[in-house]
């Protein structure tokens, strides 16, 4: 399938080389002299890099084979992370290079949507929010307020968040995924 530089918009997703890519931004140009041209700004689905792409107005391009389907996060085997597509029941397995930061945010059970392009996983895209367990942590000291500083905490997925002095080990608490950031103590 192919899409006109006249139905470019933000955030559709275009192939260029093999390769899929975002818009992450566009401009039309119309020149005095010469013809119109689309300049975008694309973001590699695959690698995360941006980069610029000038097309002539009314110029075709692909619009990549990608498909997202729904996933259950079971396991890491030591080498690859194992996820359970929910309903096909069968099993994916992607690398820590295909999963890049987001394997700091996987709880066990946690459902997320795994992004393949041509039948292969490029990505996962987690919930905004999860819950986990702080699994390690400095004790917090007595006369610690509220209001007062931050830690470090390892949770239960191996990302090291920034929590406030009370958080303790074994408390579960809510991180938003997008930041890596602490919101609040869930018990």
């Amino acid at each position: 399938m192919t899409v006109s530089t006249s139905e470019f918009r933000k955030g559709l997703k275009i192939e260029l080389e093999g390769e899929p890519f975002v818009i992450v931004d566009f401009q039309h140009v119309k020149p005095g002299k010469g013809g119109a041209f689309v300049r975008t700004k694309l973001k590699s689905l695959i690698t995360g890099n941006v980069l610029d792409r000038t097309f002539r107005s009314g110029e075709a391009v692909k619009t990549p084979d990608l498909e997202e389907k729904e996933v259950q996060y079971l396991y890491n085997d030591g080498e690859h992370f194992v996820f359970m597509d929910n309903n096909s029941y069968e099993q994916l397995y992607l690398t820590p290079e295909q999963l890049g930061d987001s394997k700091d945010f996987l709880v066990e059970n946690i459902n997320v949507k795994i992004l393949l392009h041509n039948q292969k996983p490029i990505g996962v895209e987690l919930p905004f929010f999860i819950e986990a367990e702080v699994v390690q942590t400095e004790p917090g000291v007595r006369g610690d307020t509220a209001s007062g500083g931050s830690k470090p905490a390892t949770i239960s997925s191996g990302a090291v968040v920034s929590v406030p002095l009370f958080i303790n080990e074994g408390d579960i608490i809510k991180v938003d995924t997008r930041t890596g950031e602490y919101i609040e103590r869930i018990k």
